[in-house]
């Protein structure tokens, strides 16, 4: 095992949960970066396994903190607010890096525009060990990327390279969403500066096993509006964006009301509709102002 503990400015932060095969994938991939990082931080959401065990004997420099199951946006603002370098790189526990990924970052930011205070990668997709074709809606790109930020998650948390002081300006992941943690964060952070990318896919991928958050929760939708309602609430965009933000917002109330409207589910209908009626309410006031 290399040792990583070095002078580079640059953190690790891999939250997990009974993933003790697929953290050590993850970990290696770190290990093998042709620069070495800092530290690299493992927030344990409550493993059963043995994940502890693997971490002890393999990779006793790796700090390593146990908290009880609480979801990813919690494990991931730990390891936030352990870290001790300017600079963050996340790495989901079930993904991997390859071995030019954070030389690359690092070397984008010194030398090639360093107005950028998150830069983030493309990335390979493998399910059930089968290259997977990207969907076009799924293009990475740089630079002001808000209103694509609004349809869907186009940043991966396993490509990003951040500072750490970003935080302190725009809060951390919230942690009252389950899901969609990572989509919240960055229309908060698009929605003031640009971003930097490389179009270089750095990050792996790996889908399709069986405790992807994404197959636990069904209309994932319904977080990405829970994260539009609150921001607009908290009055986060300017008055050229609201308009944007309203109309996705729109579009996905939409598609979540008509969604359970064929599925005869009165109760999620009437709650999407209603809330459909109201900020389309807000939409033509904005226009009429």
């Amino acid at each position: 095992m290399s040792n990583f503990l070095d002078t580079s400015d640059i953190s690790v932060v891999i939250p997990t949960y009974n993933r003790c095969k697929l953290l050590n994938r993850a970990i290696s991939s770190v290990l093998n970066q042709t620069i070495s990082v800092r530290e690299i931080i493992i927030v344990d959401n409550g493993s059963t396994d043995n994940t502890l065990e693997m971490i002890s004997s393999l990779y006793p420099e790796i700090t390593y903190i146990y908290e009880k199951r609480k979801g990813v946006s919690i494990a991931r603002n730990i390891g936030i607010k352990n870290c001790q370098s300017t600079w963050i790189a996340f790495l989901d526990s079930d993904d991997a890096w390859e071995p030019q990924k954070l030389e690359k970052q690092l070397f984008f930011t010194n030398n090639i525009n360093k107005k950028y205070r998150l830069i983030h990668t493309n990335e390979i997709w493998f399910k059930h060990n089968k290259f997977q074709n990207q969907l076009k809606k799924h293009e990475k790109s740089g630079g002001d990327i808000f209103k694509k930020s609004l349809k869907l998650c186009c940043i991966s948390p396993s490509s990003v390279f951040i500072k750490k002081e970003i935080f302190d300006d725009y809060g951390y992941f919230d942690e009252d969403l389950e899901v969609c943690e990572d989509y919240d964060m960055w229309i908060r952070i698009t929605s003031k500066e640009e971003v930097g990318f490389l179009d270089n896919p750095l990050v792996i991928k790996y889908g399709g096993h069986e405790d992807q958050l994404s197959k636990k929760y069904w209309g994932m939708d319904r977080f990405r509006i829970k994260s539009l309602e609150k921001n607009l609430n908290n009055n986060w965009f300017t008055a050229e964006q609201k308009k944007s933000v309203l109309n996705i917002l729109i579009k996905k109330l939409s598609i979540i009301s008509n969604g359970a409207k064929k599925r005869d589910n009165e109760e999620i209908y009437k709650k999407y509709l209603d809330k459909l009626n109201y900020w389309s309410l807000e939409l033509n006031k904005y226009k009429n102002e």
